[in-house]
């Protein structure tokens, strides 16, 4: 059982074929995220990992490390406060605010840190249901 305050770490990078899948699924094929060029001319003088592709990792890690197979994702809101790039190391601190284990739901704090600057990209709340963890 996963007990509230408990914090889970998940190390992570996306790479420029990542972020060209991810256009090619979802659609989004902004030239801010796949033209160097288009995106020079930003105040990000690069191409940026869609925000939708960089929350997918809460996805990622609530599905099959914590709390893990069986979760349930009912929630996710997500706040973008700077730009990701590719091949760059990211953090994702994932921890436990509150659980009603009458309901099998809790909800997790999510973040993302650039591992170099120790500055938050992303951060959000996910509510998550899991019979076993909660």
């Amino acid at each position: 059982m996963i007990a509230l305050h408990t914090v889970h770490r998940h190390r992570f990078s996306f790479t420029q074929d990542d972020v060209i899948l991810f256009a090619q699924v979802s659609g989004d094929n902004n030239p801010l995220h796949l033209d160097p060029a288009f995106a020079a001319t930003t105040p990000f003088k690069r191409p940026i990992i869609h925000g939708a592709l960089a929350s997918s990792i809460f996805s990622k890690v609530m599905g099959t490390e914590f709390p893990g197979f069986g979760s349930v994702y009912l929630k996710q809101v997500s706040e973008y406060k700077r730009p990701m790039f590719v091949d760059t190391e990211y953090e994702g601190v994932f921890t436990v605010i509150s659980i009603d284990p009458n309901k099998h739901v809790a909800e997790i704090k999510c973040e993302i840190i650039d591992v170099a600057t120790g500055k938050k990209t992303t951060e959000g709340v996910a509510t998550i249901m899991n019979k076993e963890e909660f």
